[in-house]
């Protein structure tokens, strides 16, 4: 079932390539990843998180009005070669492979790798530990491309990154590997001391707002981007929802 918030902003107009402004016939579909706290995620039955409340803030700035429509990570880069949706915030990592098939923002935040195992395993360290390892990732990440790349332990793919915590908790996996914030606000928030992250951050990327390629609205979102950056709202967003600046 699709599932749709919409937002309004106090006017509807969107850019041109010209860099004229036209009216909006209809609402921008906006894609977001279904559960990748602290970024995007369902709270009382409303969609909340750091790339939601940074993108409400560049909608004002650009007077545009949306809808948000939540879907499994490994759906956004196909519907955004299709045109399906007009962008997505879901912390899609900025690599090479992908820009040869969307266009992306500016990076707004730099993240990368980091394994996470039970709180009294001692076996692993860091990524010299993993041979014979059976290691959680979930499937269509960056997260899991890298571990693949390594070719070292039995990598097991699942839809959602909860599953592979959860199948690290309960012995499924010996170790979970994703997206450094999100093992980190696990940890801190849901991990109950039962669960550590181990050895330094890897493959360091940036996360970027995700365009079907030649988007007009990329321009005008990127300058809006710039703005929060300036004026303060982006720390005061990441502070929100990490702690520190």
């Amino acid at each position: 079932m699709k599932i749709l918030t919409r937002y309004f902003a106090p006017a509807l107009a969107v850019f041109t390539l010209s860099g004229t402004l036209q009216a909006q016939e209809e609402p921008l579909l906006v894609a977001v990843d279904t559960a990748f706290v602290p970024f995007e995620f369902e709270r009382d039955g409303e969609y909340v998180g750091f790339d939601i409340d940074m993108w409400k803030a560049i909608a004002e700035r650009v007077d545009m009005e949306y809808e948000l429509q939540p879907m499994d990570f490994g759906g956004i880069i196909p519907a955004l070669q299709t045109g399906n949706v007009d962008l997505a915030l879901a912390a899609i990592s900025i690599t090479a492979e992908r820009e040869q098939v969307i266009d992306y923002s500016h990076p707004y935040y730099d993240s990368g790798v980091t394994l996470m195992v039970k709180q009294d395993d001692d076996s692993v360290g860091g990524v010299d530990d993993l041979e014979g390892k059976r290691i959680g990732v979930k499937q269509g990440t960056a997260a899991a491309a890298y571990i693949d790349d390594l070719s070292t332990g039995e990598v097991i793919k699942f839809p959602n990154i909860g599953d592979a915590y959860l199948a690290l908790r309960t012995g499924r996996v010996e170790v979970a590997a994703h997206d450094t914030p999100n093992v980190l606000y696990y940890i801190q928030t849901a991990g109950d001391g039962d669960v550590k992250a181990v050895g330094d951050r890897m493959d360091a990327q940036s996360y970027g707002i995700g365009f079907p390629e030649g988007s007009e609205l990329r321009n005008p979102v990127n300058v809006a981007l710039l703005e929060l950056i300036e004026d303060g709202t982006y720390d005061e967003i990441y502070a929100k929802w990490f702690g520190e600046n």
